[in-house]
């Protein structure tokens, strides 16, 4: 995939390390950083939005596994805003979410 604009990093090189991005299990020996992704992405409208498509089939995958393994047990609204506020940490390596 190419958006037709010049990029340092090409399209089709950003989405074959996406999912490795948003694992977050790039590494020094990866040809692509988070910062090199974060740029592109906030440069390029199509990975932007392939970026989003992604993180939602994750999201998705996730509800059914919990479903799955864990539907009928609800959890208190303390360990839900812990776990909330753990999973915005991971996801901007930040110390305290943005309100």
């Amino acid at each position: 995939m190419s958006c037709g604009s010049p990029h340092e990093v090409d399209c089709a090189e950003i989405l074959a390390w996406m999912r490795r991005f948003l694992d977050h299990t790039l590494n020094e020996s990866s040809s692509v950083s988070y910062h090199s992704i974060e740029q592109h992405l906030h440069e390029c409208e199509p990975c932007l939005e392939e970026y989003g498509v992604q993180v939602e089939q994750l999201q998705q995958v996730l509800r059914a596994i919990l479903t799955r393994c864990c539907g009928h047990e609800h959890a208190s609204e303390q360990l839900r805003l812990r776990v909330i506020q753990t999973i915005h940490v991971v996801a901007t390596d930040r110390d305290t979410p943005s309100r």
